[in-house]
């Protein structure tokens, strides 16, 4: 298991996390166009992306996918049409009745007659009744679950995304997805769909009813059938593709927002406010327009439908009094026939004005589906097990725009329960190498290793069984601070999970907390410091004990106070494994069994700290510069 690779929170200041990703890349993996100065990828995250979003699925595939589900739950769907189908039959009884009662009082006939036909429709107004509700209910209950199938399977396909995926894309696409655009669908499926199979069963069993009456009368009555038709022609091609663009406008709008938020202090930093602040005004404002458009065109296609309605009512009345004076049919059953097709203004009208909603969330479905058809990116398990707890690096090369490297052809060997650190200035690639040996990044060309046997060879659930990797930026999940911990392993007791908070020095914090274990912790809850934060991660990285240990700058964001207690938690966590280290601070490295340093994505040393020290080399420019800044003398470990 790797313990932080899930959605991250910074806990400190944003202003001192860096790019590592070399010249023009951003901090987590995504390419920035232009740039070159060591913030320039924080610039650009605080400005904002455009282009590649996460694929939408086209109508084939989303309809593929709506007509599996059904299937797997074929009982629940034939049982709901089944209620729905008695509920439509029971609500047109009662206008049929309606015209025996009018032929029944045109020939004065006794109030015992009349008596009956009442009961009739009381009773089947009731039945009716209550089978239209028990199948709106069995609907939505049908639909609730496919919702909620579908929910799991795009937040569990979207925490197995590549790094580099939601780079480009952003959070604030997938963000939309999982929110908004699952919140059209839920709506459609509590509220549109119930009602729109109840308005189709009413609406052929009206239509069956007035043809029984007299064909001619159902005739007359059809008569609005091709202009309703002729109104969905016209409005459904032309409200598809502005849905589409409607649903697209609000994830780039989230999108903005979403960067804006999570990048506020840098866009403060940058004095980027106003700049910010317009972007999100023409990206709401391009959503308002086309909602309104979308607003215009549904108005337009409501006039077309009143239409229809006209026509077949007058189409019926026209024809029934015809065949009332011919002597073809009474006045009851004109009245009837009548009476059922204006009875049918009501679910016809919800039918297509619903498509209103229909189209939404026919298209956020399209979205959501488009996310769980993505191929995973996974290697299948096979039979080739990690032979040891090594981990190398041959000739690895890697670009985050397919261009320029930040990786250039670095070989590096790591022996099991050997200690590196990884060193450079700002833009070496130290933080890209790092995801490349844990797996995270897949290398352009060359290979990463554990022990002996390639990663892209290797499973998800393997790679997580022998290597894991801890960034500066922990996130602390809201909840009981016990059950934080057992994320790394649910399996955990009590007993282990409290040795391995003493195994990071984290156990007299937690003691001295309200509720101790239980305390509730992460947002609404105890808020726990950027050090307490850092060693809960390493106490995940305890309670998973893999054989290999990446350390991302996991003590940059605890400040100089508390980056000594972090690194002796550190060194303890890791102890026995091998450990490649991305040292923010040089007493890390100085500590290590070698270092290896970076400038430009390439090494230009490596050795011992004394070595390196002595060799006046990089490193040993490096060190004289730690030595003299002014926060490193209560840190510095002298090791020569």
């Amino acid at each position: 298991m790797t313990p932080e690779r899930t959605p991250e929170r910074t806990t400190d200041s944003d202003a001192d996390v860096r790019d590592e990703h070399g010249e023009g890349a951003g901090r987590n993996g995504r390419a920035v166009p232009g740039g070159g100065g060591p913030d320039s990828g924080r610039a650009d995250r605080a400005e904002g992306r455009g282009g590649e979003v996460l694929p939408i699925a086209d109508a084939r595939s989303t309809w593929a996918w709506l007509w599996a589900e059904l299937r797997t739950r074929w009982a629940e769907v034939v049982v709901a049409l089944l209620v729905g189908v008695l509920g439509a039959a029971a609500s047109v009884v009662p206008v049929y009745a309606l015209g025996v009662l009018v032929d029944r009082i045109r020939e004065q006939a006794p109030v015992s007659a009349l008596v009956e036909i009442a009961v009739v429709i009381v009773v089947s107004a009731v039945v009716g009744g209550v089978a239209t509700g028990a199948a709106s209910y069995l609907v939505g209950r049908l639909g609730a679950r496919i919702l909620a199938a579908l929910r799991e399977r795009t937040v569990a396909r979207a925490l197995r995304l590549p790094v580099t995926t939601l780079e480009w894309t952003g959070k604030g696409d997938l963000l939309s997805r999982v929110g908004s655009d699952a919140a059209a669908i839920g709506k459609a499926v509590s509220d549109v769909i119930p009602t729109m199979i109840a308005s189709v069963l009413l609406g052929a069993l009206s239509i069956a009813a007035m043809a029984g009456i007299d064909w001619r009368l159902g005739l007359a009555g059809a008569v609005a059938v091709p202009l309703y038709a002729i109104a969905l022609r016209w409005y459904l091609p032309r409200a598809a593709p502005e849905y589409a663009r409607q649903r697209r406008a609000i994830a780039e709008s989230s999108q903005r927002v979403v960067e804006t938020v999570q990048g506020l202090r840098t866009v403060r930093a940058y004095r980027l406010e106003e700049r910010r602040l317009r972007e999100i005004g023409v990206s709401s404002g391009r959503a308002r327009d086309i909602s309104v458009s979308v607003f215009v065109l549904f108005t337009r296609f409501v006039g077309r439908v009143n239409r229809a309605e006209f026509f077949g009512l007058a189409a019926i009345l026209t024809a029934g009094f015809l065949l009332v004076r011919s002597g073809s049919v009474t006045v009851g059953q004109t009245a009837a026939a009548a009476v059922l097709f204006h009875r049918l203004f009501n679910p016809i009208g919800m039918l297509l004005f619903t498509f209103d909603d229909v189209q939404a969330a026919g298209a956020s479905l399209a979205r959501l589906v488009g996310i769980i058809t993505l191929p995973l990116d996974d290697a299948p398990d096979s039979a080739d097990r990690p032979k040891d707890a090594s981990l190398e690096l041959r000739d690895v090369r890697f670009s985050y725009d397919g261009t320029t490297e930040v990786v250039r052809g670095v070989s590096i060997r790591i022996d099991p329960g050997t200690r590196v650190a990884l060193v450079g200035s700002t833009g070496a690639g130290k933080t890209t190498l790092a995801a490349i040996a844990a797996g995270v990044l897949s290398p352009g060309s060359g290979t990463a290793l554990v022990g002996g046997v390639p990663t892209s060879r290797l499973s998800a659930k393997a790679l997580r069984a022998h290597i894991a990797i801890i960034t500066q930026e922990t996130h602390v999940f809201a909840g009981p601070l016990v059950e934080d911990l057992r994320l790394a392993r649910p399996d955990a007791s009590e007993e282990r999970i409290a040795e391995a908070l003493a195994t990071v020095g984290a156990d007299a914090w937690v003691r001295d907390l309200p509720d101790g274990l239980t305390t509730v912790i992460g947002e609404g809850g105890h808020e726990l410091t950027a050090a307490q934060a850092q060693q809960l991660a390493l106490a995940r990285l305890v309670l998973v004990d893999p054989p290999i240990a990446i350390l991302d700058e996991a003590t940059a964001e605890a400040g100089s106070l508390g980056a000594r207690t972090l690194e002796r938690s550190a060194a303890a966590a890791t102890r026995g494994r091998t450990t490649l280290v991305v040292a923010h601070r040089l007493t890390q490295a100085a500590s290590a069994d070698r270092i290896i340093v970076l400038e430009h994505g390439r090494i230009v040393e490596e050795g011992p700290h004394h070595e390196l020290v002595a060799a006046g080399g990089r490193y040993a420019e490096l060190w004289r510069s730690w030595e003299g800044h002014p926060t490193s003398t209560e840190n510095k470990v002298r090791l020569t």
